[in-house]
């Protein structure tokens, strides 16, 4: 469409940002009945994690994307999602003792 690499992938996040929102919202009204404090307060501490997370990784994701591009990316992408299908497809990590 004519943008660098960075633009679209900053107008991804922001694409993202109320999608996220909206399930956030949308998963919390309908456990909203089984909600304690205690709950709300973990809810609370993994938001902040979350943000904190985001906020540290976001730009030199960006930066990254500047440089090398979408390709290494999304090669990377694809090699990790095989090598957790393959892990799941031999049973890794679905013990029933842990």
């Amino acid at each position: 469409m004519g943008i660098d690499r960075a633009a679209a992938a900053e107008l991804s996040f922001f694409l993202a940002m109320p999608i996220m929102v909206a399930a956030f919202a949308h998963d919390l009204l309908e456990i909203k009945d089984f909600l304690s404090p205690e709950r709300g307060i973990e809810i609370a501490i993994g938001f902040v994690a979350a943000f904190i997370a985001s906020a540290l990784v976001v730009r030199p994701f960006l930066a990254f994307i500047r440089r090398a591009g979408f390709a290494r990316f999304a090669w990377y992408r694809i090699a990790l999602g095989l090598a957790l299908w393959l892990a799941m497809y031999w049973g890794w990590g679905l013990s029933p003792e842990a």
